[in-house]
C-alpha cells in the first residue's frame, strides 16, 4: 500500500510539473467554455423562462467535464503517444492503476475551477436559486469521474488519429444533439432511445436534480448508468495498459 501511495503522489507530482503550462492553458479555455455556454447561449432565446435558465445553467458545468474529461485529456494522452511519453510511463516500474488514477486525479482537479465559476455565473446572471442536495458534491465527482475514465479508455486504446477523431465526434454531439442545455422530448424519439444508454443525458440529469434537490427526491437510475460507464471504462483502461506493458 505504501508503495503504490508513494508511485501515486509522484506520478502527480511528475504529470503537474509536465503539463504545467497546457494544463493552466485548459482551465482558462474550460472555465470560458462553462461561462460561455451562460451567457452566450441566452443570447439564442428571446425569452428565458424559469426552466430554461435551469437547463442552461446547470447544461454548463456539464458540458465543461465532457469536455475536460471526453475531449482534453485523450488528446493530450494522443499526444503523449505521438512523443512516446506514453509508452514510457508503462515502463515505469508502478502499479498501473497507479497510472491511470493520476491521470484521472489530474483532470478532476482541472475541472473544478471551471464547474464552480460556472455556477457563480449562472446564479448571478438568471437569478436563480438553487436547492443543493447533499449528493451534489458526489455527483458533480461522478460525473467528471465516468467523463474522464470513458476519454482516458478511448485514448488509450486507440491510435492517435483515431483518437481524435473520436473526441470531436463527442464534443460536437454532446454540444449539439445531447439533452443537457435542452429537455430531451425535443429530440426524435430514436435519438432519444439512444441517449437512454450513451451517459450524456444522465450525467445532466444528476447534476440537475442534485443541484435542485426536488420534492420528488433524486432519481438512482441515471447515477447507477454512469457507475457502469466508468466501472467498464476503468476495467477497460487498465486491461489496455497491462496488455502492453
Amino acid at each position: 500500500m505504501r508503495h503504490w501511495l508513494r508511485s501515486y503522489l509522484l506520478l502527480l507530482r511528475w504529470s503537474a510539473i509536465r503539463l504545467r503550462y497546457l494544463l493552466s492553458l485548459v482551465l482558462v479555455i474550460q472555465i470560458f467554455l462553462s461561462v460561455g455556454i451562460v451567457i452566450g447561449f441566452a443570447f439564442l432565446l428571446p425569452q428565458i423562462d424559469s426552466a430554461t435558465a435551469l437547463y442552461l445553467s446547470t447544461g454548463a458545468p456539464t458540458l465543461g467535464l465532457i469536455t475536460i474529461g471526453m475531449v482534453m485529456a485523450p488528446q493530450l494522452v494522443a499526444t503523449a503517444k505521438s512523443e512516446g511519453t506514453f509508452t514510457y510511463n508503462q515502463t515505469l516500474p508502478v502499479p498501473r492503476t497507479a497510472v491511470l488514477l493520476s491521470d484521472v486525479t489530474t483532470w478532476l482537479v482541472v475541472g473544478a475551477p471551471g464547474l464552480i465559476l460556472g455556477l457563480v455565473v449562472a446564479v448571478v446572471r438568471f437569478d436563480l436559486t438553487f436547492r443543493v442536495s447533499w449528493l451534489a458534491v458526489p455527483a458533480m465527482v461522478l460525473v467528471a469521474l465516468t467523463a474522464t475514465t470513458v476519454g482516458l479508455a478511448i485514448a488509450y486504446a486507440a491510435t492517435p488519429p483515431v483518437t481524435n477523431m473520436v473526441t470531436q465526434l463527442i464534443v460536437f454531439t454532446a454540444l449539439m444533439f445531447s439533452p443537457i442545455n435542452f429537455p430531451a422530448d425535443r429530440l426524435p424519439e430514436w435519438l432519444q432511445a439512444i441517449h437512454h444508454v450513451l451517459p450524456f443525458q444522465h450525467m445532466a440529469q444528476v447534476v440537475r436534480e442534485s443541484l435542485t434537490a426536488a420534492p420528488e427526491g433524486i432519481s438512482a437510475a441515471p447515477f447507477a448508468v454512469l457507475l457502469v460507464w466508468c466501472a467498464i471504462s476503468l476495467v477497460g483502461a487498465l486491461r489496455v495498459m497491462t496488455r502492453r506493458t
